[in-house]
């Protein structure tokens, strides 16, 4: 059962929150071997009783990524370095779950500090993807796309630096939504690059994406980045199909395996016979929105994570030598680059090269979107590889070949189930221009609509 049809379900009496925990509980303990979860909340069953059945969200389990801080449940970002932390304060978007009636299931699996696109980085141990658990669920929100993929929970957040919502999204057959920069209140999410960081959810269907987005969605004064913007996810699928502009990016259209360019066509197909004009477009920076990528975001973790000393929070250790070497391989690797592109002779050979680029990347994007509704890309050149594959962290990265960009330009997009490849899900990607992401939503429901969700399969079994 999808997460609007349990709320239904509450509301009507049909089921109560506490049946509803309890499964998902149950579930969760079941499937320990996907390694989606961190910590479950053992107090779940009790907070249910005291569900209010009328309150947006009311008992709805929601699984959430372990770089969002819980007053209640242990914060760890997926490293040695904040094992058994509990932060004296709650993140707005989790806050604001807890209000709409919502149950926080647990805190889920990531790459460390959210580094990495595979959920190997974890410091604890590695999630696996419903589909085929020797392969990765996708990175850094791996934990939470395989926990709702095997419907150990109806719905999940993620965060999202350079396509990590997007990426385990298409990895799991499940909808990933990287909201625009400042759509969703980044506070209580432990930083990795700030500028590109967005928290988002993930969901089995587009109507429980849009019933978690008007949840989350809003301005926080404790976010002097987040965006006053109405949010009228719900109300704007209930609206007509308005004639679609489509663009599709041709740097994304070669490289790809069979399976995604499968996808890819059939996707255009559909939206080609709902009406919406589609034409190839270029965007010449995509091809190397990449490689500033991996020079601005090390340089804004250096940053960030020069915080974690062991004096303030963290792991308390003798010196800093010991607390460094706490810091797993991949966050290592990141400091140090982005350390190296920020010393002083390097600054403007790298550091301000990229942020010139990433304003040039920003200018050719909304040049397309003069005429264009959205853009359509793969989300990913591959489906889910075998968990120890990629040795080569260059590879690992190539992963994020065409996610990065959105993240880069504070743009919105949307992971989409579109197909499958040997039995393993692939994902379509759109993009649109700033504050379209409820257009987006609507583009992807009626290409659900018209498919019969047949993307959509859940590998486990459903809950209910």
């Amino acid at each position: 059962m999808l997460a609007h049809a349990l709320l239904k379900a509450v509301r009507e009496g049909r089921l109560h929150p506490r049946e509803v925990a309890e499964a998902y509980l149950e579930r969760a303990r079941r499937h320990a071997h996907l390694g989606a979860f961190l910590a479950l909340n053992e107090r779940v069953l009790e907070e249910a009783e005291r569900v209010d059945r009328e309150a947006p969200l009311a008992g709805l389990p929601v699984a959430v990524k372990d770089n969002l801080v819980t007053r209640d449940l242990p914060t760890t970002a997926g490293s040695r370095l904040l094992e058994g932390f509990f932060a004296p304060y709650e993140a707005t978007a989790v806050r604001r779950l807890k209000e709409a009636g919502a149950l926080v299931l647990g805190k889920t699996n990531l790459d460390e500090f959210a580094m990495g696109s595979s959920t190997e980085h974890s410091a604890f141990f590695p999630a696996r993807n419903p589909f085929d658990p020797s392969r990765t669920p996708g990175g850094s929100s791996g934990g939470s796309a395989a926990a709702v993929s095997a419907d150990l929970a109806p719905l999940a957040l993620g965060s999202d630096t350079g396509g990590s919502i997007r990426q385990p999204a298409a990895y799991c057959g499940v909808y990933g939504l990287k909201p625009t920069y400042g759509r969703v209140s980044r506070y209580g999410l432990i930083a990795y690059a700030s500028s590109l960081d967005q928290v988002g959810p993930l969901a089995r269907s587009v109507r429980d994406l849009a019933l978690l987005m008007d949840v989350l969605a809003g301005e926080d004064p404790l976010d002097a980045t987040s965006l006053s913007a109405p949010s009228r996810f719900q109300k704007a699928l209930e609206e007509p199909l308005p004639p679609l502009r489509l663009g599709v990016v041709k740097e994304a259209l070669e490289g790809n395996t069979e399976g995604v360019s499968r996808a890819l066509e059939g996707f255009l197909e559909v939206m080609g016979r709902l009406g919406a004009r589609v034409k190839e477009v270029s965007w010449p920076g995509l091809s190397l929105a990449l490689n500033a990528y991996y020079i601005l975001a090390p340089a804004e973790a250096s940053s960030n994570l020069a915080r974690y000393d062991g004096t303030l929070f963290g792991v308390r250790k003798g010196g800093v030598e010991e607390t460094r070497a706490l810091f797993g391989l991949e966050a290592k690797r990141r400091i140090l680059v982005g350390t190296f592109v920020l010393s002083s002779g390097y600054y403007e050979a790298f550091y301000g090269r990229a942020q010139a680029f990433r304003a040039r990347l920003k200018r050719e994007a909304l040049a397309l979107f003069s005429d264009l509704d959205a853009l359509v890309l793969p989300t990913t050149p591959t489906p889910a590889f075998p968990l120890g594959a990629m040795k080569d962290p260059l590879a690992m990265y190539r992963q994020d070949l065409y996610t990065v960009a959105a993240n880069l330009t504070g743009l919105p997009a949307l992971s989409v189930p579109a197909g499958f490849e040997g039995g393993l899900p692939v994902g379509v990607q759109l993009m649109g221009p700033p504050l379209s992401d409820e257009a987006l939503l609507r583009v992807a429901l009626a290409f659900e609509e018209a498919t019969d969700g047949a993307h959509l399969r859940t590998p486990l079994g459903e809950a209910f």
